[in-house]
């Protein structure tokens, strides 16, 4: 495994990488986001080195970077609609998902015979794409169902050394900015299904800051006496994403408390826990009587048949309340939830030792 610095000469660096990736290696590389695992998406063999790296689950679909349209036309089909659509956002820190071509390894494609393709403003992924003349993959180095990281060192602290030893080259940028995995989209249906949630997405934002334990408790509350309405019709969901220890848990107990609701604590081995509310829900509520707090840890959920099993649907009735940790793992029914519920991204990040930002997205 060899390490080289992004900051020398970009060509020379690209014209290294490529050289790896014609010849079926793995390489982790810098992008928009997150650091990604990069392999030839034409190459079998390069495929699978990189899904046994990953301890990617059978079937499920790895995206890929594209230099431009071209490439990308070439990759995918669209119509009007669909390449309308992609002008307004692309390039950006989006991942779309339309019918593939059939030109890369099957194994990155979904079971409907789709691609997410990414088309980045990043210029060394761009520039690497371009000089190698065919996709690469667009997948975070991290592990499955582990976090993704913005940092070489992270990444090696976390792979045991038969892992390591299956990359074949590091490319360091240093410690990238926190951004998120990008927004996948789906448009292969007539209406745009969002698949999972970046930094950018559609939703309306408000930003906090909390210094103190307290201080999250009291924006949980603030922002649960401005949704209270909304469980007239429908249940309200807070998908609640961020790093371990940045205050998920302490955000839910913020919930817990203006309801009065004083022993909450974190479902991570066990996945879920409900409590009952029995104060504040809006009068008009359908099944006051029976109104729930129902808190979802999905940290150790790995396989998406492992949702059918959690009952979730169960619980998507008006009145009831549904906070999820580890909401980066909701994409498999995130659209479902969006459907029945009226859905809210609490997504947390560190500033620093004491301080939070806290952005809601509605």
């Amino acid at each position: 495994m060899k390490i080289i610095n992004l900051n020398q000469d970009l060509s020379k660096v690209n014209n290294q990488v490529v050289e790896i990736l014609k010849i079926g290696g793995l390489v982790i590389y810098p992008s928009d986001t997150v650091y990604g695992a990069l392999v030839d998406a034409t190459n079998k063999q390069a495929v699978e080195k990189l899904i046994k790296f990953k301890n990617r689950p059978p079937g499920k679909a790895i995206s890929v970077f594209v230099s431009g349209w071209k490439m990308m036309e070439e990759l995918v089909e669209m119509d009007q609609r669909q390449r309308e659509i992609l002008k307004e956002i692309l390039p950006g820190c989006f991942t779309v998902v339309l019918k593939s071509r059939k030109k890369v390894v099957n194994l990155l494609e979904s079971e409907k015979q789709t691609l997410g393709v990414r088309l980045v403003k990043y210029e060394p992924v761009i520039d690497l794409v371009s000089k190698f003349k065919k996709p690469v993959t667009a997948t975070s180095a991290n592990l499955g169902g582990k976090p993704p990281h913005h940092s070489i060192d992270s990444l090696l602290k976390q792979l045991p050394k038969y892992k390591q030893e299956l990359i074949d080259l590091i490319v360091d940028a240093g410690k990238l900015p926190r951004n998120k995995p990008s927004t996948v989209i789906d448009l292969t249906t007539p209406e745009i299904k969002i698949l999972r949630h970046g930094d950018v997405s559609f939703y309306k934002k408000q930003e906090f800051i909390s210094k103190s334990v307290k201080e999250t408790k009291a924006i949980a509350k603030k922002i649960i006496f401005n949704f209270l309405q909304d469980l007239e019709k429908k249940p309200l969901i807070f998908i609640l994403e961020g790093d371990l220890g940045v205050g998920k848990t302490v955000f839910v107990k913020g919930l817990g408390e203006y309801f009065e609701i004083k022993d909450i604590v974190s479902p991570s081995f066990v996945v879920m826990y409900e409590y009952e509310i029995k104060s504040k829900v809006p009068p008009k509520t359908a099944g006051r009587q029976n109104s729930k707090l129902i808190h979802v840890d999905l940290y150790n959920v790995e396989e998406k048949e492992e949702f059918k099993y959690l009952g979730i649907n169960d619980y998507l009735k008006p009145g009831n309340i549904l906070a999820i940790e580890w909401g980066e793992k909701s994409g498999e029914i995130f659209e479902n939830l969006r459907k029945k519920g009226k859905v809210v991204i609490v997504d947390m990040e560190y500033i620093s030792e004491k301080e939070r930002k806290i952005i809601i997205k509605s």
